[in-house]
């Protein structure tokens, strides 16, 4: 196995070095190809979807299905003006080598290592920036979601040789047999933990490496006294109930002013009630967890603090669908906030909104999260916070949208990742800018050249240099 993956990378390595990737047209077309395949195969990804997560089709098109069709639709209109060389104008200092270009070049064979929870957004999304940005891919895709992986497999088989885009399957032996390649470009996608390990892979090949992680202690959800309850809480039970909770930049915990705890909790209850019904695990609607590891993972906690549960509290493991869980009260220190959950379970920490202030110190204080949440109706305070705390996105009286926004970055920070894609920002993640100063052979000034006595040179070159 471990040659035939070796094999494998070194047959794209050998088609990038034969230029074919570079000429944008092509690129154009091999995009082109991605969105017909993604659409001749809409019914069947809805299928796997439901089989490995419990989808139903309409959440399916949502998360999986329409955000990658609109992904591959902006950079198949805007590829030209991406990939497009940039001109500069080199300065007095270059003279007479008036023009200087950046180039956008691919990096050449990259990686990329996908997670289950969205397994169709977050492996073609980031092939699509891939293949915009001239490079050739081998995916990684996860086990966890069998039938969407032998999916992918097939549909990628149909309409790309293996030389340019190959998708690989099996679990975690696997994903290191792949890791133990030389690649000019990785992409991972996945936990915290994890992501070290990609690192530790990637050093010793100084390869160009990007992450998109959970963040070790959650997304933080802030609702403040003033906010409007009714709106909060239907928005984050709306996203707490989005894929049973297996969302990168879902909730983690929701921090309220405990002058409004108690009518915010009941705001939440009917949010859930009104949205997944009081018993979720037979709502068909209602996605299942990965595994009956994760299952029992999410009832075991919830288990712990069962003399706090204030909504839910209860599921089916055969089906493994866990109902939506709110926990209260709970306290900032405690291990259940310090932790990513992944998972329908909501803790809920009360505080004073006079110390809102001492709040926003300690979740800075903790490892950064991929998304934070503010609800309020002081939007200039909440917009003054954005801009003070280490976050990857996220939203002011809104959830999750801000990933769907065209030309924006979605990114983290820390331990919620590095790098950025999506749009424009996918393509340059892709690609490194090379700079070309086009040089002259007449009218060249000897500023730079030895000798270095007379004043006039030292005059001329801090006049260039201002």
């Amino acid at each position: 196995m471990e040659q035939s993956i070796h094999e494998l990378v070194e047959r794209q390595r050998a088609f990038f070095r034969t230029g074919e990737t570079l000429p944008v047209s092509w690129r154009l077309a091999q995009l082109k190809k991605l969105r017909a395949c993604v659409l001749r195969h809409r019914e069947e990804m809805e299928r796997a979807l439901a089989e490995d997560l419990g989808r139903a089709p309409l959440e399916a098109y949502f998360c999986d299905i329409g955000s990658l069709l609109q992904e591959i639709n902006e950079t198949i209109r805007s590829l030209r003006r991406w990939a497009r060389p940039e001109t500069h104008l080199s300065g007095l200092l270059c003279f007479p080598s008036v023009l200087t270009k950046v180039y956008k070049m691919p990096y050449g064979v990259s990686l990329i290592i996908s997670p289950y929870n969205f397994p169709f957004l977050l492996s073609l999304g980031v092939l699509t920036a891939a293949m915009a940005g001239g490079n050739t891919a081998v995916l990684k895709a996860s086990s966890k979601s069998p039938r969407c992986t032998e999916l992918l497999q097939r549909m990628m088989a149909e309409s790309f040789p293996p030389e340019y885009i190959a998708v690989v399957g099996g679990g975690h032996d696997q994903a290191d047999r792949c890791l133990a390649e030389r690649y000019d470009k990785i992409f991972y996608t996945g936990s915290p933990r994890v992501g070290v390990h990609v690192l530790e892979a990637a050093a010793g090949n100084l390869t160009s490496t990007a992450l998109e992680l959970g963040g070790e202690t959650g997304n933080w959800c802030v609702v403040r006294k003033d906010a409007d309850l009714k709106d909060a809480a239907r928005k984050i039970a709306f996203l707490k109930l989005l894929n049973s909770g297996q969302v990168c930049i879902n909730i983690n915990q929701v921090v309220v002013a405990e002058e409004v705890a108690e009518p915010f909790l009941r705001e939440l209850e009917a949010a859930f009630t009104s949205q997944i019904g009081t018993d979720a695990p037979n709502n068909s609607e209602y996605p299942r967890l990965i595994s009956a590891a994760a299952y029992d993972n999410c009832a075991s906690t919830a288990d712990r603090y069962r003399d706090r549960v204030r909504f839910g509290g209860f599921g089916d493991r055969e089906k493994r669908k866990y109902a939506p869980t709110v926990l209260y009260p709970i306290d900032i220190g405690e291990e259940i906030v310090n932790r990513e959950l992944f998972n329908p379970l909501l803790p809920v920490v009360p505080y004073p909104d006079g110390e809102i202030e001492k709040l926003l110190d300690t979740i800075d204080s903790r490892e950064h999260g991929l998304a934070l949440y503010l609800f309020t109706k002081d939007v200039p305070w909440a917009k003054a916070a954005m801009q003070r705390l280490q976050f990857g996105g996220g939203g002011i009286n809104e959830v999750c949208l801000h990933m769907m926004v065209k030309g924006v970055p979605f990114n983290g920070v820390g331990h919620s990742g590095m790098g950025a894609y999506h749009g424009e920002w996918g393509f340059r993640e892709f690609t490194h800018p090379s700079t070309v100063l086009i040089g002259s052979n007449r009218f060249n000034l000897p500023l730079r050249e030895h000798p270095y006595q007379g004043a006039w040179k030292q005059k001329l070159v801090e006049w260039f240099e201002r």
